[in-house]
């Protein structure tokens, strides 16, 4: 046999020949002539390849017209494709053959016959439904039927990862040698067999494989089919596999964004340790470490804020995910870390900073000293004449809303120990009423810090009743704008958890208010982020902790 990198085309009409008498072989002599002659097909298959790689496939087809017939009929030969490394010589013969973007109808037609062999050549399924032909070619050689298809499987993905990973195999270097347009033949022959277990490891490889191209070099369909057959469990994949995934495919990653916020909205969840079971088990925390994913998440979080009109089941969410990229990102080795200006590149670094520290990190007495910092560079932020814009001041409510944590912990500082209450009071103010057009959050300062002197007044006393409260309830169900309403109802809440004399009639007050105002679901909303907070952080006395639990119990049947 001639080892030149060309094929005579004496050799290849002569190959053409055995394989149309292999086709009609009938009796064991003849099948035996086809076990006989394996070693020098591959050989004519590896030089084939040779010649095929570099002059493309309308030349190809040119220079041997009917290669189709060649190939077609050794991919249905189960003696051919299970010797050594035949099957893979073929895959990429085929692949040679691939138009990555045909220019008629004979190319498309082309492509389409190419698609189905090599999908052949990777699906065991097909396979075993000609079983009963091909049986006595597995006997001839020395397997049973399952070890022979399962075997020929696994080795038939080993050998195209392995060729992928830059591992050559008798001169073949595919990350080399192998065009896009070949690559994405075999991504294209993956996608109806996505959820085949054995497939997993090529998946891997595929998605994490780029040749240095600047194109994507792997089907749309391959791309969507994967994140589908992700989202849908049907497949596991490593978490690098899954972050390459939507780095180079935003669709998918819109897709799985979506996907999230509407099982977590569309589910009833008990808890936040729930909330945050199903955010990590979607691995969007962890693959928005890297930032251009952190900012498409953001993004989609922002309009679903937007267009819930600050729904607090959305914005608890958004908080939650907000700590477990935060968790991601903390674990993640200091030489791989990008800078926090990479996430948050628009916003004034100093109050990044200040939002990103977790409250763990400081003493509780420090605190509300804290928060005050981060309400004055806020104020004076939302103040300045040249951050004015709805665009500017959206973008800094956003980003205090992703550290809701920090709010709750003001709203308790307010009547726990607020050295500089008015600075807290603002901060909340800000939140439920970020804009002040018409003096509107002026207005709800004013109201709010009525409720406020109220509440604290009686913060301390042991004998309560709900008569004592009249005056605040009755305010909070006399107010008009809904933000108001919700910060008086914030406080509120707050006041009956925390105060002396307040747990008697909790329930009783919390019911009432929750059933005149329309406000059940943000009140429950912030009962789940207080004993999520007291869960992780020991926080709350035992007796505040009962009464929490007890009015989670009742607004689990309720919401």
């Amino acid at each position: 046999m001639a080892q030149d990198t060309t094929v005579p085309k004496l050799n290849f009409e002569y190959w053409l020949d055995k394989a149309v008498e292999w086709g009609q072989a009938t009796t064991l002599e003849s099948q035996k002539d086809v076990c006989l002659h394996l070693p020098q097909l591959q050989e004519f298959l590896h030089q084939l390849y040779e010649t095929l790689k570099d002059v493309g496939s309308v030349a190809a087809i040119q220079q041997f017209p009917l290669i189709g017939q060649l190939l077609g009929r050794l991919c249905w030969n189960p003696v051919v494709i299970g010797y050594d490394e035949n099957q893979k010589a073929l895959m990429w013969c085929l692949c040679c053959l691939y138009s990555s973007e045909p220019q008629n109808p004979v190319e498309v037609k082309a492509n389409s016959w190419i698609r189905s062999l090599l999908c052949h050549l990777l699906s065991s399924s097909e396979w075993e439904s000609n079983e009963a032909e091909t049986n006595l070619f597995i006997s001839t050689l020395g397997y049973t039927s399952a070890d022979y298809y399962g075997h020929l499987v696994k080795n038939m993905i080993f050998s195209l990862v392995t060729e992928l990973r830059e591992n050559p195999f008798n001169g073949l270097n595919i990350q080399r040698s192998v065009s896009a347009s070949r690559v994405n033949a075999v991504s294209i022959c993956c996608v109806p067999l996505i959820t085949l277990p054995d497939l997993t490891p090529l998946l891997e490889t595929l998605l994490l494989y780029h040749g240095g191209s600047p194109k994507e070099i792997l089907c749309p369909e391959f791309l969507e089919a994967v994140n589908e057959a992700f989202l849908k469990k049907k497949i596991s994949l490593p978490d690098s596999a899954v972050c390459s995934l939507w780095l180079r495919h935003s669709p998918s990653l819109e897709k799985a964004t979506l996907h999230l916020l509407d099982h977590l909205v569309s589910i009833q969840l008990n808890s936040l340790e729930e909330v945050a079971c199903v955010i990590k088990d979607s691995l969007l925390p962890q693959a928005a470490s890297h930032p251009a994913i952190f900012r498409v998440v953001n993004e989609i979080f922002k309009n679903a804020l937007l267009e819930t009109d600050g729904a607090s089941e959305v914005m608890t969410i958004i908080q939650v995910f907000t700590q477990l990229f935060l968790e991601a990102r903390q674990n993640q080795n200091e030489q791989h870390k990008f800078p926090l200006k990479a996430y948050f590149p628009c916003h004034h670094q100093p109050l990044v900073r200040a939002l990103l520290r977790h409250p763990s990190e400081l003493p509780t007495t420090s605190w509300s000293q804290h928060l005050k910092n981060i309400s004055d560079m806020l104020k004076a932020l939302v103040e300045d004449t040249n951050v004015s814009s709805f665009t500017d001041l959206f973008e800094t409510w956003y980003l205090v809303t992703c550290f809701g944590e920090w709010l709750d912990i003001a709203a308790e500082q307010l009547l726990k120990a607020a050295l500089q209450p008015d600075a807290l009071l603002w901060l909340l103010a800000f939140y439920y009423c970020p804009q002040n057009e018409n003096q509107q959050r002026t207005q709800a300062m004013v109201e709010v810090q009525a409720v406020y002197n109220h509440l604290m007044m009686l913060f301390s006393c042991t004998d309560l009743s709900l008569r004592d409260l009249e005056a605040a309830v009755h305010r909070i169900m006399g107010t008009e704008q809904c933000w108001n309403q919700h910060l008086m109802t914030h406080l509120l809440t707050n006041f009956l958890l925390f105060s002396s004399g307040g747990h008697s009639f909790a329930q009783e007050c919390i019911y009432h208010i929750t059933e005149t105002t329309d406000t059940s679901k943000e009140v429950y909303s912030l009962l789940l982020r207080t004993a999520y907070r007291f869960k992780h952080h020991g926080e709350g006395n035992q007796r505040t902790v009962k009464l929490l639990n007890e009015l989670l119990q009742k607004f689990t049947l309720k919401v």
